[in-house]
């Protein structure tokens, strides 16, 4: 098994199809053998029989994990991760901000010897198709620099949800894992960065999706996200 692809999900029944249909198309084209893993993260409507509905060709097993009740985007992920069978593991969200073709860049970057290839949206060569809005971009560029300062990260975008590991990597870093909420991934590009691993940034298209599944529309809510980071630290 050359390549696993993890998609958490919640209440996706619907951008599912589009995800499904983009990325069983792209990766029966190719000429190794791969899974994609959907973790539904505790949903409440069709997802893992929409999921189990797809025939995903002859190159590509695909299977659903499946819990209740939802346990965050963190707990998602790292339940995928840690069942990727794959030489190669990528998460990606399920609202398909990122075309799947843009894993070439990523597989490129892990077969050159690194152990982590993060999408990024800042970074030269990227393009942003739709922006978010710009109270989130905002509140998203303040938190990266005290996400900078604190943890001694200095990546241009932690947050994007496209990112590829070396199965020895995926298996360290997300079996030490502790946070189980959208700000993971910070905390794993912090535990690469402590064990030694090698991390590239690349380039993506990306566009913003409506509709989002996590919604920081409060001030608690806000606050919640720096309570989080804050934890990564600790032992």
């Amino acid at each position: 098994m050359k390549l696993s692809i993890i998609i958490p999900a919640y209440n996706e029944e619907d951008r599912i199809i589009h995800t499904l249909d983009a990325t069983l198309a792209f990766l029966n084209q190719q000429h190794f053998h791969s899974e994609i893993i959907v973790v539904s993260d505790g949903s409440t409507d069709h997802t893992r029989s929409v999921v189990e509905g797809f025939d995903s060709g002859s190159k590509v097993d695909l299977r659903v994990i499946e819990y209740h009740p939802n346990r965050g985007k963190g707990y998602a992920v790292r339940t995928g991760m840690l069942a990727g069978n794959g030489e190669m593991i990528l998460f990606m969200d399920a609202d398909y901000a990122v075309p799947i073709e843009e894993i070439i860049k990523a597989m490129n970057l892990i077969e050159s010897g690194f152990d982590v290839a993060m999408g990024s949206r800042a970074v030269s060569g990227a393009v942003v198709a739709d922006h978010q809005n710009f109270f989130r971009e905002l509140s998203a560029k303040l938190y990266n620099l005290i996400q900078m300062a604190y943890l001694g990260i200095f990546y241009k975008d932690t947050q994007c949800g496209f990112k590829m590991f070396t199965k020895t990597a995926a298996q360290q870093l997300f079996g030490l894992q502790k946070l189980n909420s959208v700000i993971f991934d910070p905390e794993i590009l912090w535990l690469a960065k402590s064990a030694g691993f090698r991390v590239a940034e690349f380039p993506v298209r990306w566009r913003h999706v409506g509709n989002s599944r996590i919604q920081y529309d409060s001030l608690k809510k806000s606050l919640f996200v720096f309570q989080e980071l804050f934890r990564i630290r600790k032992p």
